[in-house]
């Protein structure tokens, strides 16, 4: 299947949002869903299918990394030709990333087993649940993460409240920067989050830049340009 940089991975043509949902199949696997989104065309790819590449490409590269500076890792990531613009791979994106710097920089976890976890646990998180729940995935997947490194459970005390935490600052902040959506800004809003919480909760210090640029606005149809915080500013 080719990768289309925006847009339909089937025709590359732009995606619509639907208001309620409309029973659709899924154009690789074949499979018969509801859903919200589809592309001009009707073409509609599941979340399994649009995920599936890219998250063995994660697993891959953060299984080798050694690095403490999990947005760095994400943009390299990113990169990647796997991980659309948008797309729920994000949602899985965050959370090893975070797990492999957290790792790194002596936190205790079995690293393996909490990556099968954190894939589980993304796997369940919609795409598109930015605009239609009120909860935007990156923001999930920083409390997916407090969640497997605290142990937190249904029935913890302070671990359930650190990973409720972790995804409601999160989302304060992803929410403060306003819409439309965009992965690649949430996803480095909810990795500063991060940051922070762990050294203000955990005592985990991890590397982040004093600026971030992103380089992905070329290939976001809806980006908000100079009203984004990441998007390349000129010299004066």
């Amino acid at each position: 299947m080719r990768i289309f940089a925006e847009g339909c991975f089937v025709c590359g043509k732009p995606i619509v949002y639907f208001e309620e949902e409309k029973p659709i199949s899924c154009q690789q696997c074949g499979k018969a869903f509801n859903s919200t989104v589809a592309c001009e065309d009707g073409h509609y790819i599941c979340d399994s299918c649009h995920e599936e590449q890219g998250f063995v490409f994660i697993t891959q590269y953060v299984s080798t990394s050694q690095s403490i500076a999990p947005i760095a890792m994400a943009t390299d990531i990113m990169r990647n030709q796997f991980i659309n613009m948008h797309g729920p791979e994000h949602h899985y994106l965050i959370a090893a990333v975070l797990l492999a710097a957290y790792r790194n920089a002596g936190g205790e976890v079995d690293f393996d087993k909490a990556l099968k976890i954190a894939q589980q646990r993304a796997k369940k998180v919609p795409g598109g649940i930015c605009g239609t729940w009120g909860s935007c995935g990156a923001a999930v997947s920083t409390g997916i993460f407090i969640s497997i490194v605290t142990g937190a459970s249904p029935l913890s005390e302070k671990e359930w409240s650190l990973a409720n935490q972790m995804t409601s600052q999160s989302l304060e902040l992803i929410a403060s920067n306003g819409g439309p959506r965009c992965c690649k800004r949430n996803t480095y809003l909810g990795i500063t989050q991060a940051i922070t919480f762990l050294k203000e909760k955990l005592n985990i210090y991890l590397e982040s830049p004093q600026s971030v640029v992103c380089r992905f606005s070329h290939r976001n149809k809806q980006c908000r340009n100079e009203k984004c915080l990441y998007f390349p500013r000129r010299a004066p």
